[in-house]
């Protein structure tokens, strides 16, 4: 006897607001509306493929985390217009803005930006961060570490508290 999928639109209403935030967060607010849309195409599409009902939440956040990625990486090859280009960086102590942060964690390898936003914007513990990414909780506060580090070395001190 086959697997039974329950109805896409309960997947749909459970998981919604899931799928909004990591997308807003890996892709951008600008980009990140798009990035669900295309998550949930791209879900309602495998949908009838899938062999297992274990971890639907899990398969649709990297979905959406796969969909976050493509939009990054179509911004990134786009002209960035400006009105005038300034004569001299910005001082060092500047204050960062929260945008300057979000693209320091969007510059960060996938895995450690896809379980940093997993941790810090959806805020699931390392089990449920190790089981969407499919790796171990040892793994998962490894790369939530390992992503911090990095982010301490590129943003001033006061930015990562």
């Amino acid at each position: 006897m086959g697997m039974r999928l329950p109805p896409f639109q309960q997947l749909v209403d459970a998981h919604w607001r899931d799928v909004a935030r990591l997308a807003a967060a890996l892709a951008g607010p600008g980009d990140g509306e798009d990035a669900a849309q295309r998550a949930w195409l791209r879900a309602l599409e495998a949908y009838p493929r899938l062999r297992s009902t274990r971890n639907l939440r899990g398969w649709l956040l990297t979905i959406t985390a796969r969909s976050a990625m493509d939009s990054h990486r179509a911004r990134r090859r786009a002209p960035l217009p400006v009105a005038a280009v300034p004569d001299h960086a910005a001082p060092a102590d500047a204050p960062v803005a929260t945008e300057d942060i979000w693209e320091a964690v969007r510059l960060l390898p996938e895995r450690q930006r896809l379980a940093v936003a997993l941790r810090y914007v959806l805020d699931l513990p390392h089990a449920e961060v190790a089981r969407t990414l499919g790796t171990t909780q040892a793994a998962s506060r490894r790369l939530v570490s390992d992503a911090l580090a990095a982010l301490r070395r590129e943003l001033p001190e006061e930015a990562i508290r």
